[in-house]
């Protein structure tokens, strides 16, 4: 098992991270591996790069069964249909936010094998995309929620 990065200040999980230049190498491959193990292990559904020390565009994600290979990962299309969802983080542990997320994503990305690859993500997969596509561009669940806190605050004073 990999170890984990943890902390809302630390800087790798607060950092854009570099594209993956040559998915097949053994390096990544076997990084691959060891972040589905260790994201299973530490009781998760997704889990990206940055949080075990590594800043490049790499996720995991394991829904309903199934294992996705995030390489690369781009959300080009959030549809205007939002949820919110209660949210933790494999970095921040025991803590829970409500994030209001869109229900459907559109994401490309390149899978295991080095495909490019696009999909359209619904419900529980589509906010665990949004959730490591975030790792991935230095965003956490606590800077988001506090971003909609204000929005919020704001949008109350607009309306008085």
């Amino acid at each position: 098992m990999l170890s984990l990065v943890t902390g809302a200040k630390t800087a790798i999980l607060l950092k854009k991270t570099e594209p993956v230049k040559n998915c097949l190498t053994q390096e990544i491959q076997t990084l691959l591996q060891e972040m589905v193990e260790t994201m299973r292990q530490a009781g998760g559904v997704g889990l990206a790069a940055p949080q075990i020390g590594k800043s490049i565009r790499l996720a995991v994600a394991e829904v309903d069964g199934k294992i996705f290979y995030l390489i690369n990962p781009e959300i080009t299309l959030y549809s205007q249909e939002k949820t919110i969802c209660e949210e933790g983080c494999l970095s921040l542990p025991g803590d829970f936010f409500p994030i209001l997320r869109s229900e459907e994503v559109t994401v490309r990305y390149q899978n295991e094998k080095g495909l490019p690859k696009k999909m359209r993500a619904t419900k529980l997969l589509a906010v665990v995309i949004q959730h490591e596509v975030d790792h991935l561009d230095g965003i956490l669940i606590v800077d988001r929620y506090k971003k909609q806190q204000r929005k919020n605050i704001f949008l109350k004073r607009k309306a008085l």
